[in-house]
């Protein structure tokens, strides 16, 4: 076999072969020599590398003495001649050698295990590539050139690039985000492991009674703080039961929230599949348990909503049969109980149940490391700044304690349970909201311990300036939303540019995720930029610069921000619930823009002062700073840029007088429909409803 035949088949370069040929004491060759048949199962056996240093399969290698070196005198100088490198002397193996090591069959080295990936952080330059790869950086600067890439050492490289080096030098590579990076593992000792609470995620489709569940069991009320009924976010909350405490991840059984429940069973112990007894298994109860057979942990199936006539739970074990979980009463090994969160059954008998599988699994760890864990959920608050919640995974800890999370890092100022109150400590399997970050964490990410506060900015400004490298990296060229079908007629395919802020992290996370799960085969979506927090001015001026629609989710432009989008005609859409959105941009995509109803804004009015009126309740006593608020019409309360309040404008005074409307200038009394909790400062905003065709 030829060294290019036999470089073609291992995938690496003629080059590779005749280096490691070298390197086992072969004579110099070239592309089309042979290689010798005692080497070609040693070189199949090391994917064509061979280390330094390694020695010929059956031969030693005997190097022959030194030739003396001419003399370098200028009297000699005309005698000089190149000195030949000494050649090798091949010496047939020792009787001993041959039987020690027997090469290897053709077999044997291809059942060789593959060597492991390396992780190369998204964004990285040639010297850093070099770094990890054991390679030169100018060699990889020159087979770049070679491929097309104008580069230098400090260069960031596109995802594309870095597995085109890979390829070219025979090494698995795999990109990672810069935050996804591993750090290093601190030591576990046996004799302090004790036993842990169980993590349980409560998994399944819409509307199937995952909160409600949850609700009955925590004897709380989380239903009427979701818009629609729906839960657009994560909660963690910790339950006891006979002495023994479980934590529950709630995760949202709409599908485009596919990336929060992905993460939810990642970081879970046991998955609870609530499936409705009267719809049965849905698309995405299917979807949620591809999750957790990914995340290879026990499931449990509870079959709710049995006290209604129409349930069938018979049905339902039939369903999921057929996706391969069998219930244990049917002789398989998933646990089936039959409940009602409504009406409170066998609610107990779940608990055991989810106990007793957790005792199966013997879950321990070591509270006395440093603490170690994952962000489920963040956001920015008025008051605290932002917030992160995290779930203790292992280690424990403290409020001080210097902790980094991504590129966001914190001192532990103040540490919240489920409920509120305030905590010195949180060990494993404890959620708990983290205050002190320097900026909001990204919602999935791990966190751990370090130091000092000092090592903790460190590494988090590494961290992102290392992500900014890798986005600037993935920017893709922008277009308008308005010159979609244009530039569509001219033959090119047009991008939808669009920024993104929403309430909070997760929230924010599941929209991108769904949004890059549309096709594209006709017009590309381009996510410009995408945070967390109430639309400002410079969301409106990027958008202005790459022509790009904003799109906010459950927040509010501020007023700096409003007035710069209607003075350059910057397309803002606002909404509450994440199918509309998708619903916008699809139909958007498709060209189908039928009529939809469009929000007018009538009025503005600056909350002062409060008082409170027997019979009426709170009564904000407000400034109208533009156009008119009437009586009876459609109103929200923003503040902080959220949305907390939406319904209408049940009173309207003018001094002790009924007004029908108050005009901008004017002082006012305002009351909201069934609404008590209004701050001074806040914004009270009156519109209407109207229905506009659609354009493009």
């Amino acid at each position: 076999m030829r060294i290019h035949e036999l470089a073609k088949e291992l995938g690496v370069q003629s080059k590779d072969i005749l280096s490691s040929l070298e390197e086992m004491g072969y004579e110099s060759r070239t592309a089309s020599s042979t290689v010798p048949d005692e080497a070609v199962p040693r070189l199949r056996a090391a994917g064509g590398h061979v280390k330094p240093g390694s020695k010929p399969i059956g031969a030693r290698v005997q190097p022959l003495p030194a030739t003396p070196r001419p003399s370098r005198s200028r009297a000699g100088a005309a005698a000089q001649q190149p000195v030949a490198p000494p050649a090798l002397e091949i010496v047939p193996p020792l009787p001993e050698e041959a039987e020690a090591a027997p090469a290897p069959t053709e077999a044997q080295a291809a059942s060789a295990p593959a060597p492991p990936a390396v992780l190369v952080p998204r964004g990285a330059t040639p010297q850093q590539l070099a770094d990890r790869l054991g390679a030169s950086a100018a060699d990889i600067v020159k087979l770049l050139f070679q491929a097309g890439e104008m580069v230098s050492v400090n260069h960031s490289l596109s995802d594309d690039a870095i597995l085109l080096v890979g390829t070219e030098l025979g090494r698995a590579v795999e990109v990672v985000a810069p935050q996804e990076e591993p750090d290093e593992e601190e030591a576990v000792d046996e004799a302090h492991l004790s036993p842990r609470p169980p993590v349980v995620t409560v998994m399944g489709h819409v509307d199937h009674g995952k909160t409600l569940l949850l609700d009955a069991i925590r004897r709380t009320d989380v239903v009427a703080g979701e818009f629609g009924g729906i839960t657009q976010h994560i909660g963690a909350y910790q339950v006891h039961q006979d002495g023994r405490v479980i934590t529950f991840l709630d995760t949202p059984g709409h599908e485009a929230f596919t990336a929060m429940r992905a993460r939810g069973a990642q970081m879970t112990d046991i998955a609870v599949l609530v499936v409705a007894a009267d719809d049965g298994v849905m698309p995405q109860t299917i979807e949620a348990l591809d999750h957790a057979k990914a995340a290879k942990v026990p499931i449990v199936v509870a079959v709710n909503k049995i006290d209604k006539a129409e349930s069938d739970p018979t049905r339902v074990r039939q369903q999921l049969v057929e996706q391969g979980i069998v219930p244990a009463e049917w002789g398989g090994e998933y646990e089936f109980v039959d409940i009602s969160a409504k009406a409170r059954t066998n609610l107990d008998q779940l608990l055991e149940t989810i106990l007793l599988v957790a005792d199966l699994q013997e879950l321990r760890a070591d509270p006395t490391i440093h603490a170690r864990g994952v962000a489920i959920e963040a956001h920015l608050d008025r008051g605290r700044g932002p917030i992160a919640t995290v779930l203790v995974q292992r280690g424990t800890l403290h409020v001080g304690d210097a902790v980094v999370c991504g590129a966001a890092f914190a001192k532990v100022r103040a540490m919240l349970d489920e409920k509120g109150k305030s905590v010195t400590e949180a060990g494993p399997s404890m959620p708990v909201q983290v205050l002190g970050w320097s900026h909001v964490p990204e919602a999935g990410d791990e966190f751990r311990t370090v130091a000092d506060e000092r090592e903790a900015r460190h590494v988090a400004q590494e961290r992102e300036a290392r992500i900014r490298a890798a986005e600037l990296t993935a920017t893709r060229p922008a277009s308008s939303l308005s010159e979609l079908l244009v530039r569509a007629r001219e033959g090119e395919m047009p991008v939808l540019n669009l920024i993104i802020k929403a309430d909070v992290q997760g929230s924010l996370e599941a929209i991108v995720d769904a949004l890059d799960k549309m096709p594209q085969s006709e017009v590309r979506i381009q996510v410009v930029h995408r945070g967390v927090g109430g639309i400002n001015e410079n969301d409106i001026s990027l958008a202005l610069a790459s022509d790009a629609v904003v799109i906010g989710f459950s927040v509010r432009p501020d007023v700096n921000a409003r007035e710069l989008a209607e003075k350059e005609g910057v397309d803002v859409r606002l909404y509450r619930v994440i199918y509309q959105v998708l619903d916008d941009v699809r139909q958007a995509l498709a060209g189908l823009l039928t009529p939809f109803e469009q929000e007018v804004e009538l009025g503005r009015a600056e909350v002062r002062q409060l008082f409170r009126v027997p019979r009426l309740g709170v009564i904000a006593g407000s400034m109208v700073t533009h156009g008119t608020i009437g009586r009876g019409s459609l109103a929200r309360l923003v503040r902080d840029g959220t949305v907390v309040y939406t319904g209408r404008i049940a009173s309207l005074r003018r001094f002790k007088d009924d007004a029908r409307e108050v005009a901008e200038g004017f002082e006012c009394g305002i009351g909201l429909e069934n609404f008590q909790d209004i701050h001074e400062g806040d914004v009270i905003e009156s519109y209407e409803v109207r229905e506009v065709a659609r354009t493009l």
